[in-house]
């Protein structure tokens, strides 16, 4: 029994260092920017080895797939609640790309964030399984003939789209444009008749995209304080 306790109060302890590695390099991320944060400096904000840090994290490239991957769910719902009204799938996949490149506009640091994310082999791995998921659910009915090796395509298509998007987004960029042509290009890759894009790309342009960005920030923020003053 003594050994039963003492094996899962080291799984414990093994998952606790691992959520407070996970807050604090989020912290860090989202208030100092991804290239200014080291993995030497998390690992001195809680006092542990910088090997106590990679053996959760082999790289810093490994911790920021995993916040990222919370960050959009956390958007995900968010833009959910948002367009609760509109049961539209397509839609809240525009919204997503919208609200991304609305904070990325409005904020440098998270603009620095998600270029990491799009240029780092292992997180664009991550965004690329991801969008893959979620658009054969949204568009498998316009690409029934679509192979294995099209779904792939049509994605790293998709994700190089949404990179140049980020690239291009500064905080006076006039966005729309910008916004509706990937728009219309992206839904093209994935068979949706013309009209069709053209009536998403304005709907997902007649939201306020960036006040929704501004307040899908303010709220993940807040959401990392409360988890900081839960785990201090």
């Amino acid at each position: 029994k003594k050994e039963k306790e003492r094996v899962a109060q080291g799984k414990k302890g093994r998952g606790d260092t691992r959520r407070q590695i996970i807050r604090v390099g989020a912290k860090r991320f989202i208030e100092d920017g991804y290239t200014k944060t080291t993995m030497k400096r998390i690992s001195r904000e809680l006092d542990l080895s910088p090997g106590n840090i990679t053996f959760y994290f082999p790289t810093k490239e490994h911790l920021l797939a995993v916040l990222l991957d919370e960050m959009f769910d956390f958007q995900s719902l968010m833009i959910e609640r948002a367009l609760s009204e509109e049961k539209d799938g397509i839609l809240v996949y525009g919204a997503e790309l919208a609200v991304i490149v609305g904070m990325c506009a409005e904020d440098a640091v998270l603009r620095e964030f998600f270029l990491s994310a799009y240029t780092s082999p292992h997180t664009l791995d991550l965004i690329r399984k991801k969008n893959t998921e979620q658009t054969r659910m949204l568009f498998g009915g316009f690409c029934e003939s679509f192979s294995e090796e099209d779904w792939v395509t049509a994605e790293a298509l998709a994700s190089g789209l949404e990179y140049g998007v980020i690239t291009s987004c500064e905080k006076n960029a006039a966005l729309s444009p910008l916004l509706r042509k990937a728009l219309h290009a992206i839904l093209a890759l994935y068979g949706v008749p013309e009209a069709l894009r053209a009536r998403y790309a304005e709907r997902v342009l007649s939201l306020d995209y960036r006040a929704l960005g501004r307040r899908i920030l303010a709220e993940f923020r807040a959401y990392l304080d409360r988890i900081n003053q839960t785990e201090t």
